[in-house]
């Protein structure tokens, strides 16, 4: 009989792409973690790694033992999940990762619709890079991730990609600063001081070929890939920094500041990536749902 436990090391190891990666994580020693792969290798008769160099390669029945892995674990954790959800409380828990690009008021607007469920939903919310949202997605240990980029193929992470919505982007300023720019915008934006998002944030890219096709060059006074703390820099009057215009109401509100104008031509898109292809978790449907029925809809409100 398959032994679970060893394939749920085999499991972790391929996903980590180590063994001391997979020990760290499930706080073991390496020695352990390669008896026990070293053990399930000798029941089911065949080789599930090669190693080249340092690296560790799944071999053919390693692919396909990580591919039954995934189905077994994913029905597991959905076996968990609902005998949880039919005991005590009788809350069902929606674990989301977001990325720290997201803006946290889009965040609230997309995951609200999930808290007002007729079953009640206890939400837990990560924030976190990217890449290690992507990482606890692959373990089954979020149901979610909210993220303005598609989950990399390269990764080998096995999740689906389910497009919110999109909005066209707006440049923020304080008034001082909105006055100065916004007279012949976009024009005057040429050598305005500039709060942009990291190389890691899916907008920064369209929006550096958007400042070369207006032939624009701002100054750029910083790059951050958390969006929380751009606006907190140009709430200060640090510089002129864009976020989606779907969000300029509640933006004005917070941070004080006001819109310069519109790059119609730049959109940002957001994704709720799940480890389902179809969408069954009644949290994940209506979060999905209300966002392409209400939140993201046709036309800017900034023009």
């Amino acid at each position: 009989m398959l032994n679970y436990k060893q394939l749920h090391y085999f499991w972790n190891v391929a996903k980590a792409g180590s063994i001391t990666r997979a020990a760290e994580r499930l706080h073991l020693t390496p020695q352990t973690i390669s008896g026990q792969l070293a053990e399930l290798e000798r029941s089911l008769g065949t080789d599930l790694f090669r190693r080249i160099g340092r690296r560790l390669e799944l071999t053919s029945a390693g692919k396909l033992a990580l591919s039954h892995a995934d189905e077994i674990f994913q029905i597991g954790n959905e076996l968990e999940q609902s005998l949880r959800s039919g005991a005590g409380s009788g809350e069902q828990s929606f674990r989301v990762g977001v990325a720290d690009a997201v803006p946290k008021s889009l965040a609230y607007q997309l995951l609200a619709p999930a808290m007002a469920l007729a079953e009640p939903v206890r939400l837990i919310c990560y924030e976190d890079k990217l890449e290690r949202l992507f990482a606890e997605l692959a373990i089954h240990q979020l149901d979610l991730v909210i993220a303005d980029r598609p989950l990399p193929s390269e990764l080998g992470v096995k999740g689906y990609n389910h497009e919110l919505g999109r909005c066209t982007v707006a440049f923020y300023a304080v008034p001082e600063l909105a006055a100065r720019y916004r007279s012949t915008f976009p024009r005057s934006l040429d050598g305005a001081p500039f709060l942009l998002p990291g190389d890691k944030v899916a907008v920064q890219a369209p929006l550096t070929r958007w400042f070369n096709e207006q032939q624009i060059q701002p100054h750029i006074i910083g790059k951050f890939d958390d969006s929380a703390l751009m606006k907190a820099f140009g709430k200060a009057g640090a510089g002129i920094f864009p976020a989606p215009a779907i969000l300029s109401n509640e933006i004005g509100d917070q941070y004080g500041v006001e819109v310069i104008g519109c790059a119609h031509e730049v959109m940002v898109r957001y994704y709720a990536i799940s480890i389902e292809r179809r969408l069954t978790h009644p949290a994940v449907v209506a979060v999905s749902e209300a966002a392409k029925q209400s939140l993201f809809v046709e036309g800017d409100p900034v023009r």
